[in-house]
């Protein structure tokens, strides 16, 4: 591991802990994780090293939060995990086609996108706060197989910023779920996803593990915290926070936009 100084390591154990709580509520949490390790690790780390480390660290916060989701709300597991699969195998088409082309021309198409999710979730306040009746038909999963699972896996792959809010958006709409059960589902999609792109990132030596094991408690922490705070407050809650996260997406990549 590389040389990091004491207060660095304390202050990259609080983001870890807050981007396992973001994480659990409504998703988005990598977006405070990823930019902490990059400006946190020497300058010399090479950046594959902060996302294989991000994915050691987040696949433990994002079970933590699935096992605690699973066990007090509804979700229908196989299902999830079927669209898991197929996200797994989206992210890796995507990653398979960002090495042949720029993704900087698709950041304002993607900022686009999120103010009309924002300006959605505004003008709807009904959505997602309680789940349609009756079980979503096999249609309804079918498509939530392509939309969730390789349609955002192929952009996870492709971008990744925002992949857990876009689930959680898209479990919501087809599924027909609300915002809790849907938040609960996602994490157990982002298990498949983030353990494909671990054992990818691991088999070239990408990971610091010792770093990763000791800010992956913190996360794990911040995960079930999150994951208890959204059981408890209900989808209202997730509601804002959604918003919130959403509205930080759009920020992210207007600075990056911008930056560049």
């Amino acid at each position: 591991m590389p040389d990091i100084p004491v207060t660095v390591v304390a202050l990259l154990c609080v983001a870890s802990l807050a981007a396992g709580w973001i994480d659990a509520v409504v998703g988005g949490g990598g977006l405070l994780l990823l930019p902490a390790l990059l400006l946190g690790l020497p300058s010399a780390t090479p950046a594959a090293t902060a996302l294989g480390t991000n994915k050691a660290i987040a696949i433990v916060g994002t079970t933590g939060a699935a096992v605690t989701y699973a066990r007090r709300a509804p979700v229908d597991v196989g299902t999830a995990v079927r669209i898991g699969f197929a996200a797994l195998a989206g992210s890796s088409a995507g990653a398979f086609f960002a090495a042949g082309m720029s993704t900087e021309a698709l950041k304002p198409v993607i900022m686009v996108v999120l103010l009309g999710v924002a300006a959605f979730v505004i003008l709807r306040p009904a959505f997602g706060t309680a789940p349609a009746p009756g079980l979503a038909g096999p249609r309804r999963k079918l498509a939530a197989i392509g939309l969730a699972g390789l349609g955002i896996g192929f952009y996870d792959g492709l971008i990744g910023p925002g992949t857990g809010t876009f689930l959680v958006l898209a479990l919501t709409a087809v599924l027909r779920l609300d915002l809790v059960s849907a938040s609960a589902t996602a994490k157990i999609v982002n298990c498949c996803t983030n353990a494909g792109a671990l054992a990818m990132f691991a088999w070239q030596g990408t990971v610091l593990w010792r770093l990763a094991l000791l800010l992956a408690v913190f996360n794990l922490a911040g995960g079930m915290f999150g994951a208890r705070t959204a059981l408890k407050r209900g989808s209202g809650f997730v509601r804002v926070v959604l918003l919130t996260v959403v509205l930080g997406l759009v920020a992210n990549l207007a600075y990056e936009q911008w930056a560049a």
